[in-house]
């Protein structure tokens, strides 16, 4: 890494849950603030130093962090391994010469934020979904600032004034947003991008093929699809596109997911924090499957805003069927303009310099002057008070 003027350069903790939900955002805020000079280290738990293609170029720490829940026993387990993270956030925080903590959510963000808390450094945490995740509604009140990537958030604390940046999402994919949607003539190639989630969706493996069987003939036989399923499914699928006669490319990991989703003309998959995001900066169609098992079923209110604006239609699991998404595809594929203006207003609903917005909101929390204090902070809190 080239070194950059000690006046301008400061070490931001990013601290971040293992799912790409949390981890996706994380990253393009690294990228962005090493673009700016400064140094960036990243907490996380195992599962995230695995993703592939996030944080290369990053100092990438994994530190204890227990899950809370499992009765007293399971309690009793996570506060011992949240206070041990705890113990070590405090130690790396003095070793890098910390200037402040991002955190992002999920349990791997805890201890780093609570660290950084107990030693009166500036804090922030982004919420990447429409409900504040657990632990950062835990911390709202004790944090300098809020960020979150919705106007309409639910479960936020009463005096919690929210700093609204958008999700931040890959520049890959925000470069989509310069380019024209597809080009789609009525008999031209229809191309469909099927995902749902890091795991895929049994659903979708088991509807949409099914969904796709009961369209016109004249729109079927223009399908072209690519889609995700889960390694017990695939070759199931792929014998029911075969038996379809319908192209389809089927793999359980798509490397290639923004050069893919550039050239989609419409999108059917879950409503995670990512997916709408990287959805709505791009301005593609689509239709959404909240996953009903999310926590606080954050999917469903993931995907208001984008169906308000009218660049998707949400469709809950239980109404999930094949003729129900056929009815639904042929409203927006034969109705001429349909998609167009879907993915205009799908555009419409998006947040393109979420990335950059944060970025500039991360660099108020510290000085840009090394050797300036930073500001006091709110006290050092007790852990029981951080669960209360």
């Amino acid at each position: 890494m080239s070194a950059h003027p000690a006046t301008a350069q400061r070490c931001f903790i990013l601290a971040a849950g293992g799912t790409g939900g949390h981890m996706i955002p994380a990253h393009a805020l690294a990228e962005e603030l090493l673009r700016r000079g400064h140094r960036v280290v990243l907490v996380t738990d195992a599962r995230g130093a695995r993703i592939p293609g996030l944080f290369e170029d990053v100092p990438v720490h994994v530190l204890p962090a227990g899950r809370l829940g499992g009765g007293v026993r399971g309690w009793l387990r996570a506060g011992r391994a949240i206070w041990r993270g705890r113990a070590e956030a405090r130690r790396l925080l003095g070793r890098y010469g910390a200037a402040a903590v991002i955190g992002f959510g999920g349990y791997p963000a805890l201890p780093t934020l609570l660290a950084a808390l107990s030693l009166r450094m500036p804090t922030l945490v982004h919420e990447q979904n429409a409900v504040l995740g657990r632990v950062n509604r835990l911390l709202a009140r004790r944090v300098d600032r809020v960020a979150t990537a919705y106007r309409q958030v639910d479960r936020l604390p009463r005096g919690v004034a929210p700093v609204v940046v958008g999700n931040p999402v890959r520049a890959e994919v925000l470069a989509l947003r310069d380019q024209p949607y597809p080009p789609l003539s009525e008999e031209g190639i229809f191309r469909l991008l099927v995902t749902g989630g890091s795991q895929g969706a049994a659903v979708l493996s088991g509807v949409v093929p099914d969904a796709l069987g009961l369209l016109p003939v004249s729109l079927r036989e223009r399908l072209q699809v690519t889609q995700q399923c889960r390694p017990e499914d695939i070759e199931q699928v792929r014998a029911r596109y075969a038996e379809l006669d319908i192209p389809a490319d089927l793999a359980t990991y798509l490397a290639d997911l923004p050069e893919r989703l550039g050239w989609a003309h419409l999108f059917i998959g879950r409503s995670g924090a990512s997916t709408i995001a990287e959805l709505t900066a791009a301005g593609r169609p689509a239709i959404l499957v909240p996953l009903p098992s999310a926590t606080d079923d954050h999917q469903t209110a993931n995907a208001r805003e984008m169906a308000a604006t009218g660049g998707a239609a949400s469709i809950p699991q239980g109404q999930f069927t094949a003729a129900r998404l056929a009815k639904q595809m042929q409203k927006m594929a034969l109705e001429p303009g349909a998609l167009e203006n879907a993915a205009r207003r799908a555009k419409q609903a998006g947040y393109p310099t979420a990335t950059r917005d944060l970025a500039d909101l991360v660099e108020t929390l510290a000085p840009p002057v090394e050797g300036v204090p930073a500001r006091a902070g709110r006290g050092r809190p007790k852990l029981k008070e951080a669960f209360a």
